[in-house]
């Protein structure tokens, strides 16, 4: 088998294009998740403490000199980062919380009576112990 066939037989499996397909989800939903950090939960944070926006908050470590830019600790940005994680981290256990217990119900359920044959060829069986 060529390298090329070899490949698309690999690529072309369920577990890695369902792996790509959440990948680009996952990219996506953190889009969200981070546009919903930065621009609806972060501004009334801010708001609270005194009109702070948390992504222009920095340390300068070496102030701007000619053409060289200042050095500085953006901290701020990680607060945010550190919130839109929170989130993510969040959204993710309340998911697999809900599959967890969708599994569980499915647990539960009693399993279904065997087939007449089956049901007819036990009480033969049961018949020919007794003698």
């Amino acid at each position: 088998m060529g390298m090329m066939q070899e490949f698309k037989t690999f690529a072309m499996r369920g577990n890695v294009v369902d792996m790509a397909v959440g990948i680009i989800i996952g990219s996506a939903f953190g889009k969200i998740i981070s546009s919903l950090v930065a621009d609806v939960i972060m501004p009334p944070i801010g708001a609270l403490l005194g009109g702070v926006d948390f992504s222009n908050l920095a340390i300068t470590v070496k102030a701007a000199v000619g053409d060289a830019a200042a050095v500085t600790l953006n901290y701020g940005k990680f607060i945010q980062t550190v919130v839109d994680f929170l989130i993510i981290a969040f959204a993710i256990f309340m998911v697999i919380k809900a599959i967890n217990s969708f599994k569980k119900k499915e647990e539960k359920a009693p399993p279904p009576p065997p087939p007449k044959e089956e049901v007819l060829l036990m009480e033969i069986r049961d018949l020919l112990k007794q003698k």
